[in-house]
């Protein structure tokens, strides 16, 4: 294998949903973080890449053929390097809308992840997320530090990838941008939608409460 699709895009995007559409489109299996919670192979190589080692992203991404959501969105520059003849499909949304979801979910799990009901070694991988998301990407878990980050992340991708290579993308839009752009059939059902508070929360055996 080896990325025909990198996607650029913060989480709480849309990036689930994103993931299940390229599945059906044929370009699964789709790399997310869920991937990185539930393939055991996947947390040293970005422990490696925490710790300063050299990644070989062939390597990380040999099993997949698009990426969604973190963590490849924090490395998109290196994956447009590592696969020159992917796409990039950057799912984005209003900086306030990004920022009621994503200070609920994301932000919100910054917070309580050491005592959440998940195994140890799941602990450990949240921990390098920590480092490499909340301290090196968004650089603080506040509303200005977070949409600070989000921002320099949307216009560096406008900045840096040809257009003709590019896709501004929200789940909303439906499936004709996207296949339009992937040069492949509109499939005869609904767009998926997936990952709402709700369910990002489930995956962690419920939402804390506020602190």
């Amino acid at each position: 294998m080896g990325l025909k699709i990198i996607g650029s895009g913060f989480g709480r995007t849309g990036t689930m949903s994103t993931k299940m559409a390229l599945e059906e489109l044929g370009l699964g299996p789709c790399h997310h973080m869920v991937e990185v919670m539930g393939n055991a192979d996947q947390p040293a190589f970005w422990r490696s890449y925490v710790e300063g080692r050299d990644v070989d992203w062939t390597k990380v991404f040999a099993d997949y053929n698009s990426q969604v959501d973190f963590p490849g969105a924090a490395v998109w520059p290196q994956l447009i390097a590592a696969f020159p003849d992917a796409k990039v499909v950057h799912t984005e949304r209003p900086e306030d809308e990004w920022w009621a979801s994503y200070s609920k979910t994301i932000g919100k799990f910054w917070l309580h992840f050491r005592s959440l009901p998940v195994p140890p070694p799941l602990i450990d991988m949240f921990a390098t997320m920590d480092e490499l998301l909340r301290n090196r990407v968004f650089g603080g878990i506040d509303r200005e530090s977070s949409i600070a980050a989000y921002r320099r992340n949307n216009e560096a991708v406008r900045a840096t990838v040809p257009t003709e290579k590019l896709l501004i993308f929200t789940p909303p839009d439906g499936w004709e941008p996207l296949c339009s752009f992937l040069e492949v059939p509109v499939p005869a059902k609904p767009f998926p939608r997936s990952n709402a508070r709700d369910e990002f929360w489930a995956m962690f055996g419920g939402e804390p409460a506020d602190t």
